[in-house]
């Protein structure tokens, strides 16, 4: 499976995911671009690092349309099968989505459907929940609100703040997301309704 993977920043979802194709833990699967909307992402060059393929697509004023057709079209020129997103800050077009039915997926930082959007770290301690966690999700024309792959659990402590809540999420992120991508290379589950069936132990 051809993997393509969206990003903005850091990259650290990328990087976990990029590691694991190396290590075989993602069997039979290869990143086959990295694609950044900025080119000042950390990202890019820790993927270069690794040897794989970037590409820079900057929105530069146009409608998200044209953006997104720009990606596709990078994303099939690279024979791309499954699309990651690993902090990419932009809304997908409908068009883009449509492109790749249950071929996008994404991290959030909380269980979803709890906290959506931005800040969710904040969200959750400000709401006072004693438990929050990630969610690795097919993507939909809704955010953060596609079909579930599987979520991760992280105990919110009383002396938590926005920043230490989000970096024992972010170990568990890195974990989750290869188990998910794993999980779809190897053809381990299939979706019926909003429900993710996990048919086996991969």
């Amino acid at each position: 499976m051809n993997i393509g993977i969206l990003i903005s920043g850091r990259g650290s979802n990328m990087i976990a995911i990029a590691d694991a194709v190396e290590s075989g833990e993602i069997g039979g699967s290869e990143v086959a671009v990295v694609i950044s909307d900025k080119s000042d992402a950390a990202g890019l060059g820790k993927a270069r690092e690794r040897g794989i393929k970037t590409s820079v697509i900057e929105r530069n004023g146009r409608t998200r349309e044209e953006h997104d057709a720009e990606i596709i079209a990078e994303l099939r020129k690279n024979e791309v099968e499954l699309v990651c997103l690993a902090g990419y800050m932009r809304l997908l077009s409908a068009g883009f989505i449509r492109s790749y039915p249950n071929r996008i997926v994404n991290i959030h930082p909380s269980l979803l459907p709890s906290f959506r959007g931005l800040d969710a770290q904040k969200q959750a301690i400000e709401y006072g929940v004693k438990v929050s966690g990630c969610t690795v999700h097919f993507v939909d024309e809704d955010l953060d609100n596609g079909a579930i792959i599987l979520q991760r659990t992280v105990e919110v402590l009383d002396d938590d703040t926005a920043e230490t809540l989000s970096a024992r999420i972010l170990e568990q992120e890195h974990a989750a997301y290869v188990e998910a991508v794993r999980r779809i290379a190897a053809r381990d589950l299939w979706i019926n309704g909003r429900r993710t069936v996990l048919i086996a132990e991969a």
